[in-house]
């Protein structure tokens, strides 16, 4: 099993910029399919951007694309959200999660039922 912590969550203004960071623990990332998601208040946790598992390919979510680099460093273990020009409608708590499943090398999972280990979560709360 792995297990996944995320870090860099907190407050900014709207237009400023964060990154989250993922590091896995208990196994490496390799050969598994990542994706972050997040979650607001009173709604579903949906999929923002993520990795195939061979990490040939990536995939955001539209209201993110030209905002949000997923990226990973596999000699730390590490998986990075890198958060730019930042809205308060990105504002919710965003997890990391990671599975083995084979949806193919190029194939990314948008669901959260796709996914079998999550971390706990870090807040982002953007101002305006």
């Amino acid at each position: 099993q792995v297990q996944l912590a995320e870090s860099g969550g907190g407050l900014v203004q709207a237009g400023g910029s964060l990154r989250l960071s993922c590091v896995a623990s208990g196994r490496t990332f390799m050969g598994y399919a990542i994706g972050w998601f997040r979650q607001a208040p009173g709604k579903e946790r949906e999929f923002v951007a993520g990795f195939s598992w061979s990490g040939a390919n990536t995939d955001y979510r539209d209201s993110v694309k030209g905002r949000f680099t997923i990226s990973r460093d596999n000699a730390k273990n590490t998986v990075y959200l890198e958060m730019n020009s930042l809205k308060p409608e990105d504002t919710a708590v965003y997890y990391c999660a990671a599975t083995r499943r084979d949806f193919g090398p190029w194939n990314i999972g948008f669901g959260v039922h796709e996914y079998d280990y999550w971390g706990q979560g870090t807040q982002v709360t953007v101002s305006s």
